[in-house]
């Protein structure tokens, strides 16, 4: 047994002699590192990581596909149709993607960094600009998530506008985005009660031309 066991020891006998329990730190024992220096990850981190990820690619546009439509829905508004996200707008605390479908340039998804996480919304407008009755909604995450995913389950303004809009399915939404930068980013809403499930992977690794200005939105440099 060398000298510093032996020392440790050596006091702990001496505390539990006294009626007093030695609680050195663990991490102090095994490494000689103090506890203070041993800190856990912010748990914001994981939403600053993923809207890094996603600003790798500001500027750049991608197709995507559906790969999941469960299930089927009528009158579907993607069916047969281009899917391309823009990359448009990024900063440290906010990115906005516009969402093409086709000659559909109303929507746009806004991701903002809040206190406790991020916050997702749907930005819809129609061809002259105006806002959609349906629009700025989604929701923030209640869990930390990863620098690969995040959840975004509906929130009571939503609530509100969907019973308002008369669109009551929608209240149990859940949204979700995964990033794996310069592989794919995937766009998720899911509603769990009814088994509902919709999903558009875009391909990371072929950036497209950039699509037109989206409907309302100031032209920027690198608008198609």
């Amino acid at each position: 047994m060398n000298t510093r066991s032996l020392s440790v020891l050596l006091t702990a006998v001496a505390l539990v002699a006294c009626g007093e329990s030695p609680t050195p730190p663990v991490a102090q024992l095994a490494s000689g590192t103090g506890a203070a220096d041993v800190q856990p990850p912010a748990p914001d981190a994981a939403a600053d990581a993923f809207l890094r990820r996603l600003a790798q690619h500001c500027g750049e546009a991608f197709e995507g596909r559906v790969i999941s439509n469960t299930p089927p829905q009528e009158h579907d508004a993607f069916d047969g149709q281009r899917l391309v996200m823009h990359v448009r707008e990024c900063s440290a605390e906010q990115v906005r993607v516009p969402f093409h479908v086709g000659d559909d340039h109303s929507r746009t998804w806004i991701l903002t960094r809040t206190d406790t996480g991020l916050r997702l919304q749907h930005d819809h407008r129609h061809a002259d600009g105006s806002d959609d009755d349906v629009t700025m909604y989604g929701g923030d995450t209640v869990e930390p998530g990863t620098a690969v995913r995040q959840e975004f389950p509906v929130d009571d303004y939503s609530i509100e506008m969907f019973l308002r809009e008369d669109l009551p399915a929608s209240i149990s939404n859940v949204w979700a985005m995964e990033i794996q930068p310069g592989e794919r980013f995937v766009y998720e809403l899911s509603r769990r009660a009814e088994e509902r499930e919709f999903q558009v992977e875009f391909d990371l690794t072929t950036p497209v031309a950039p699509p037109p200005t989206p409907w309302g939105h100031p032209v920027l440099p690198g608008d198609g």
